[in-house]
């Protein structure tokens, strides 16, 4: 079994008990991992806690990554416990679901401004304040998604944002690569998630995959936690600067099984 025993590290982005985040989270304690966790106010706090202590956490710092003194104070906190990690998860992502619909030609200049600020700048921000704690190294990883290089409907902005974080953390890894440091994305298929049930259409999307992935599947949260376990791992010691994809193979597909075409 992969092993994360003496490694400790920030999950930032767990919003309930079916957030990708939080997969990832219950696997890396289950390797062996010590956490922390970050949230933004008072009431998505409460929600975390009783996910936290449940795997033994009683580490958690509020963070807004929208806000530069909110991210100074909670980096500060974090490192007043723990002056070094080995690993962050940054899954936080967000945009009007709104414009999620229709027409990506209509999307709104303060939209895009948003959606790529939350989703794509704020993996900088969380690298440039954590790579300091990394002083032995570490690991880096994000959330993306297929609609990042290939339309998908009722992606619209997103997918560009997502676009824009995998080019982030190619130019991430390449940067913090001296220090040891690996930066890697983990690319899921359509899940049922609280952020995903915001997106019109989640359901037919959920229903396509399932029904076309060469593996007839989409992904489970044990499988994205695993994923993140190896590459959080010294069985990823050589991996960087990677998207990987855990979605029952779908992005290799052209066109749709011929039974459902």
């Amino acid at each position: 079994m992969l092993s994360l025993e003496n490694k400790r590290g920030l999950i930032m982005g767990v919003a309930n008990e079916r957030s990708i985040a939080w997969g990832i989270a219950k696997e890396m304690a289950a390797a062996g991992a010590q956490l922390a966790f970050s949230y933004q106010g008072e009431a998505f706090g409460k929600r975390l806690q009783p996910l936290a202590e449940s795997i033994g956490s009683d580490l958690m710092v509020d963070m807004d990554v929208t806000d530069d003194a909110a991210m100074d104070k909670g980096f500060a906190d974090l490192a007043a416990k723990w002056p070094t990690i080995d690993f962050v998860v940054h899954a936080i992502a967000f945009s009007n679901k709104d414009e999620l619909g229709g027409r990506f030609i209509n999307t709104s200049r303060d939209n895009f401004k948003n959606s790529l600020d939350i989703s794509c700048y704020s993996l900088i921000d969380v690298a440039r304040r954590a790579a300091p704690l990394m002083t032995n190294g570490g690991t880096i990883l994000t959330l993306t998604y297929q609609g990042s290089n290939r339309v998908t409907p009722y992606y619209n902005v997103m997918g560009v944002a997502k676009a824009a974080l995998e080019s982030a953390v190619r130019y991430l890894a390449n940067d913090l690569g001296p220090d040891g440091i690996r930066v890697n994305a983990i690319s899921p298929g359509p899940m049922k998630t609280l952020a995903g049930a915001a997106i019109s259409g989640a359901r037919k999307t959920f229903r396509q995959t399932e029904a076309n992935a060469p593996m007839r599947a989409n992904a489970t949260l044990e499988a994205v936690g695993g994923t993140a376990v190896y590459l959080a791992s010294d069985a990823g010691a050589c991996t960087s600067g990677e998207i990987v994809r855990v979605d029952g193979g779908y992005h290799v597909l052209g066109m749709p099984q011929p039974e459902n075409l």
